[in-house]
């Protein structure tokens, strides 16, 4: 498939990074964790509707394009669960009064989000013994426990989903690669309202912290992998 950032990504700037030795590419871990970032009902709609329409149930959703990539990111959840690997979802918590800040202050939609809008999109809804972990901002790392949690489960690697691509996706990605998990981004499974961003942070990503490949490819890697016994 070709990549999203061929096109908006100049053939020169693609070069120069190639140049530079940017973009090598990485193995996928042996004990890959998901992670199912945001994909709640505030960031798809509660239904499918293009993103001009959706923004007036939710300002903060992406329309159509997260619903794209939540029909690739089920039978990726499913791979997971069937192989018995950690399935983490880093979410954004309901805000409250004292959560006024510097997100507030550059997003100040975010502060009024309906209740209902913070459930998970039931197709990817977590289940007993997934682990749930509320944030205040954009690195699913941030002020959380993750990097214990996974350290617990004995992880070494993580897929990554959810969105913004150009914002808690990217995040995290960084985040996690500071802390020396390899990571994966299954391109069809990430989404962010704008498509200009979507593809220059994926581009950034695959040139510097990640795996940015189709799912495809990371499914055919989780099914080659034993199940997990815990």
């Amino acid at each position: 498939m070709s990549m999203p950032w061929e096109g908006i990504v100049s053939a020169d700037e693609i070069a120069a990074y190639e140049a530079a030795g940017f973009g090598r590419p990485q193995a996928q871990g042996k004990r890959p964790a998901l992670l199912i970032i945001d994909v709640q009902y505030r960031t798809v709609g509660t239904t499918r509707l293009p993103f001009w329409e959706s923004i007036k149930e939710f300002k903060t959703s992406c329309g159509e394009v997260g619903w794209q990539a939540v029909d690739h990111i089920v039978p990726l959840l499913a791979l997971f669960r069937e192989k018995n690997l950690p399935v983490l979802y880093p979410y954004v918590a309901p805000k409250e009064s004292f959560d006024l800040g510097r997100l507030a202050e550059k997003v100040p939609a975010l502060m009024g989000v309906a209740a209902h809008g913070y459930q998970f999109v039931p197709e990817i809804a977590p289940r007993e013994r997934d682990v749930l972990l509320p944030k205040k901002h954009p690195s699913a790392f941030f002020g959380t426990p993750l990097a214990s949690y996974l350290i617990d489960l004995q992880v070494d690697s993580l897929v990554v989903t959810g969105c913004t691509t150009s914002g808690c996706v990217r995040g995290s990605v960084v985040d996690a690669f500071a802390y020396n998990f390899k990571c994966t981004v299954p391109i069809e499974c990430v989404y962010d309202r704008s498509a200009t961003s979507h593809a220059v942070n994926l581009f950034d990503m695959a040139s510097k912290y990640a795996e940015v490949i189709p799912v495809s490819q990371v499914m055919q890697h989780i099914a080659s992998l034993p199940r997990a016994s815990s």
